[in-house]
């Protein structure tokens, strides 16, 4: 897979994307191999679909790294595992996050669901920016994944209140750790907003048709338009950019 005229070139860097068997994770790793990068793809769980992603993109040229992010433990594996198999990181995208909203999780008690959310939401990006930016060499790019809520008005709703408070977190965070490895690293935050994943994919009709009306260019994002940010998130093109947080909603302002 290669990038087609016109578009940014991540010709020879070496990545990897964590949460990425899934949703956005896994468009952002399919959009990173087509603009000629070498991916590891970050997955705890699904071993299957991970090694589906692998073969599609090229067979072993896109190592697999599995490992449980909710532990520090789990993230310091993978981070070890990242360099031993793709030698140095050029870009590290924080992805991985914990599902509360479908499945079994969508009802486990509050307490059970903030737990998950700081685990994976919050401290593995934490961690893993540390561990991965004190190996990294100058040039190197970290990616966030926020929500635009936690950057905009919020959102009422158990949910949503707890969802913003950790994305809030990983901003924060994000925009500090920028200055602390500045100029060496460059760390952005992408926040997308109502995007079409198992969960948008999965909602009342009316209220994705809601949404869609609300949203200044009438749609509901995609994991592809977040992937195609952070392909020129990490490209040449955004070399004087760092500590942002860019909101790939729609225009949806409020």
């Amino acid at each position: 897979m290669t990038a087609q005229a016109g578009e940014p070139s991540l010709a020879g860097l070496r990545t990897v994307v964590t949460g990425a068997s899934s949703g956005i994770g896994r468009e952002i790793a399919v959009a990173f191999a087509a603009a000629g990068a070498r991916v590891g793809i970050g997955f705890h769980r699904s071993a299957v679909a991970a090694r589906g992603l692998a073969e599609e993109l090229g067979g072993g040229v896109h190592p697999l790294l599995q490992n449980d992010l909710s532990t520090a433990d789990g993230c310091a594996a993978i981070v070890d595992d990242a360099f031993a198999t793709l030698e140095h990181v050029d870009v590290w995208v924080n992805n991985a996050g914990a599902d509360v909203l479908t499945g079994e999780a969508r009802n486990w008690p509050e307490e059970r669901k903030l737990d998950a959310l700081l685990d994976v939401d919050l401290k593995s990006t934490i961690r893993c920016s540390r561990l991965v930016a004190a190996r990294m060499t100058r040039g190197g790019c970290i990616i966030n994944i926020g929500w635009d809520h936690a950057t905009i008005d919020g959102m009422a709703g158990d949910n949503p209140e707890l969802f913003a408070a950790v994305k809030a977190g990983v901003l924060g965070f994000s925009k500090s750790f920028a200055r602390s490895v500045a100029p060496d690293i460059r760390v952005n935050v992408l926040c997308p907003g109502w995007v079409e994943t198992a969960y948008g994919q999965g909602v009342d009709r009316a209220f994705y048709d809601k949404i869609a009306a609300a949203t200044p260019l009438r749609r509901w994002g995609t994991p592809q338009d977040i992937a195609a940010a952070a392909v020129w998130l990490a490209s040449p093109a955004a070399a004087f950019i760092t500590g942002q947080a860019i909101n790939v909603n729609g225009g949806t302002v409020g």
